[in-house]
């Protein structure tokens, strides 16, 4: 602060670097706001790896309930030359259904782990991850009419129905069935994994 000869007080003001740089410091905030790493990228990398470890299950339980339908074979040991008693999964249309089914799930899933992890790589993006939602709706779908189908035919197979006079299939062909229990019991696992997973990607497309 100054008085000159006419009685005025002048005010000095110093000018700053950035002004003297002709630099606007907002132009500098922004850039340093951009560099900053979004708050969550850290909740979505852990959605996408949980996401990839859940699929990674489901692809056993969906190609174990593969397994083991497909490989469903009882021969009763009570037969003759012209007289054979036996059970395949591919004498019933439901569980040649379930296994070309549970087949498409499983080489899906196989298929999907890359995608899975460029979301874990990159876990701001939205396109691979919308893709990867799209296709988990589809296959869950199939997988549960697959499933559901076949636990229908499992339990007339164990219990029989009375008002058609159909006897229980089970009692013969305990083995047969088993095996096709374990895959429907499979199924219905790998359904729930893909619900899950959906119900997680859903989450991790949030943009907050």
């Amino acid at each position: 602060m100054a008085t000159d000869k006419s009685g005025e007080i002048a005010i000095n003001m110093a000018e700053t670097k950035a002004s003297a740089k002709g630099t606007a410091p907002l132009l500098n905030y922004s850039k340093a706001v951009a560099a900053v790493e979004p708050p969550n990228r850290g909740a979505k990398k852990g959605l996408a790896v949980g996401d990839f470890v859940l699929r990674l299950c489901a692809l056993g339980a969906a190609l174990g309930a593969t397994v083991a339908m497909g490989t469903a074979d009882q021969l009763l040991p009570f037969f003759t030359q012209f007289l054979q008693f036996e059970a395949q999964y591919d004498d019933f249309d439901t569980f040649r259904f379930f296994v070309m089914a549970l087949g498409i799930v499983s080489c899906y899933l196989l298929l999907s782990l890359p995608l899975s992890i460029i979301c874990i790589i990159r876990p701001l993006a939205t396109t691979p991850r919308l893709s990867l939602v799209i296709f988990d709706s589809m296959m869950a779908a199939l997988t549960i009419a697959a499933g559901s189908a076949s636990a229908s035919m499992v339990y007339l197979a164990h219990n029989g129905n009375d008002d058609v006079n159909w006897l229980p299939f089970c009692q013969q062909f305990g083995d047969f069935c088993q095996s096709a229990s374990g895959a429907v019991i499979g199924s219905l696992l790998a359904a729930a994994l893909l619900l899950i997973i959906i119900i997680l990607s859903a989450f991790a497309l949030k943009r907050n």
